[in-house]
C-alpha cells in the first residue's frame, strides 16, 4: 500500500510542476464552459423552455399585434419571417383579423408545420397557442360584459388598458420530468466536466506512461520490490488524485461563478464524477500500457475524448438528436455520466434515480481496470 501511495503522489507532483498542467486543468475548461454556456443558452430555462415560432402577421389592425404580445406572454419566442431557419412552427395571421373581430365573425389563425422541427416543441407551441387564443377571447368577453351592449372594439390604447387589469385567477405551469432540454450553463458545466476529465486523465495517463516506458523508467521499477499490480494501482491512484482536483475546481466554479445548483444533490454528483474519474484514469493507464510513442499517444487520447464528448451529449443535449444517435451515444460512458448529472442538476431527481447510470459506469470502469492490469508490461 505504501508503494501505491508513493507512486501516485510522485506522479501528480511531477504533473503539477509544469505550467501547462494548470492551464488544461483550470483555464481552458472554464473558457469552454463560458463559451458553450452562452452559445447554447436558447430561449427560456431548462424547466420551462420557449419554443420558437415564425410569424407572418398580415393583419392591418391592431388585434394582430395584441395577439402576438399575448403569445409572447404565454412563453413562445417569436421570430421574424427573414430569420425563421430555426423555428419549430409558423403561424399566419390573416389580413382581416381585426376587421372580422369587429364584425363578430369567426376568424382563423393558421398553424404551419416546419420540416425538421421537434415534436416536443410543436406540442408546446400548440398548447401555448391555444392558451393565447383563450386569453384573447376571455378579454373580448370581459369587454362585452362590462359594456352590456353589442361588442364594438375600442381603440388600441383603451384595449391595452383592459389587458393590464389584474386577473382574478392565475395559472403557473412548468414542465417536469425529463421533458425539459438542458441549456446554458446547466448543460455546459456537466458537459465540460465529463469532457475534460476524460481528456486530461487520458493524456496524463497515456502520454506519461508511454514516455516513461520510452526513457526506460518503467524498466527501473523491476529492480525494486514492487509487483506489477502495485505499479498499476499506483499509476491509477495518481490519476484519480488529479481527477478529484479537477472535480473540486469544477464544482466550486459551478457554484460561485455560474450559479448552478450543485448543493442539493452534492453527494450524488460527487459519486457520479468519482466513478467517472476512476473510469477515465483506468482508460489512461490502459492506453499507456499498449502505446510506445508519447506524441502518438496524445493524439489518440485527444481524438478519443473528443469523440466520446461529441457522441455522448457533452456538446449538445442528446434529447435534440435522432433516436438512433442517442442509442449510439450510449455506447460510450460519457452519455451515461451526462444522463446522471442532468438528472441530479437539471431535473432535481434524487440519488436513487441514477442507479442504472452508476452501475453502467462501474461496469465500464471495472473492465478498463482489468484490461489495464492484464496488458501493462514492465
Amino acid at each position: 500500500m505504501k508503494s501505491i501511495l508513493l507512486i501516485g503522489h510522485n506522479d501528480i507532483r511531477l504533473f503539477l510542476r509544469g505550467v501547462s498542467g494548470y492551464i488544461w486543468l483550470f483555464v481552458v475548461p472554464i473558457a469552454f464552459v463560458y463559451f458553450m454556456g452562452f452559445s447554447n443558452r436558447g430561449p427560456g430555462e431548462p424547466a420551462n423552455p420557449r419554443p420558437s415560432v415564425l410569424v407572418e402577421n398580415s393583419d392591418k389592425g391592431y388585434m394582430g399585434r395584441l395577439f402576438l404580445e399575448e403569445l409572447d406572454t404565454q412563453g413562445v419566442q417569436l421570430i421574424e419571417p427573414n430569420k425563421g431557419t430555426d423555428a419549430d412552427r409558423a403561424i399566419r395571421i390573416p389580413a382581416d383579423f381585426t376587421e372580422k373581430i369587429q364584425k363578430r365573425e369567426p376568424v382563423k389563425i393558421e398553424l404551419i408545420r416546419v420540416e425538421g422541427s421537434h415534436p416536443e416543441s410543436a406540442a408546446m407551441i400548440e398548447m401555448r397557442l391555444t392558451r393565447a387564443l383563450i386569453g384573447m377571447n376571455a378579454h373580448l368577453f370581459e369587454l362585452a360584459q362590462s359594456r352590456n351592449e353589442a361588442l364594438e372594439l375600442p381603440d388600441e390604447a383603451e384595449f391595452r388598458a383592459l389587458l393590464k387589469t389584474e386577473d382574478p385567477i392565475r395559472l403557473k405551469a412548468t414542465f417536469a420530468g425529463r421533458n425539459p432540454i438542458p441549456s446554458g450553463f446547466a448543460h455546459s458545466l456537466p458537459g465540460n466536466i465529463v469532457m475534460f476529465l476524460m481528456m486530461n486523465l487520458l493524456i496524463f495517463g497515456g502520454a506519461s506512461i508511454s514516455s516513461e516506458r520510452q526513457v526506460g523508467l518503467i524498466k527501473r521499477f523491476a529492480v525494486h520490490p514492487l509487483t506489477k499490480s502495485e505499479l498499476v494501482w499506483g499509476k491509477l491512484y495518481g490519476r484519480l488524485l488529479l481527477g478529484f482536483v479537477q472535480i473540486a475546481f469544477f464544482l466550486l466554479a459551478g457554484k460561485f461563478l455560474f450559479h448552478i445548483n450543485v448543493g442539493d444533490q452534492f453527494a450524488g454528483i460527487v459519486v457520479t464524477l468519482g466513478i467517472y474519474a476512476w473510469l477515465a484514469a483506468a482508460l489512461g493507464v490502459l492506453i499507456g500500457a499498449v502505446t510506445h510513442n508519447p506524441d502518438q499517444t496524445v493524439g489518440v487520447c485527444v481524438l478519443t475524448s473528443i469523440l466520446m464528448a461529441a457522441l455522448g451529449g457533452c456538446w449538445w443535449p442528446l434529447e435534440v438528436v435522432p433516436e438512433n444517435m442517442q442509442k449510439l451515444g450510449h455506447l460510450f460512458p460519457s452519455a451515461w455520466a451526462m444522463d446522471a448529472l442532468h438528472r441530479l442538476i437539471s431535473f432535481g431527481d434524487g440519488f436513487a434515480s441514477i442507479g442504472v447510470e452508476l452501475l453502467v459506469l462501474v461496469a465500464f470502469a471495472l473492465c478498463a481496470t482489468i484490461a489495464a492490469g492484464k496488458l501493462f508490461r514492465v
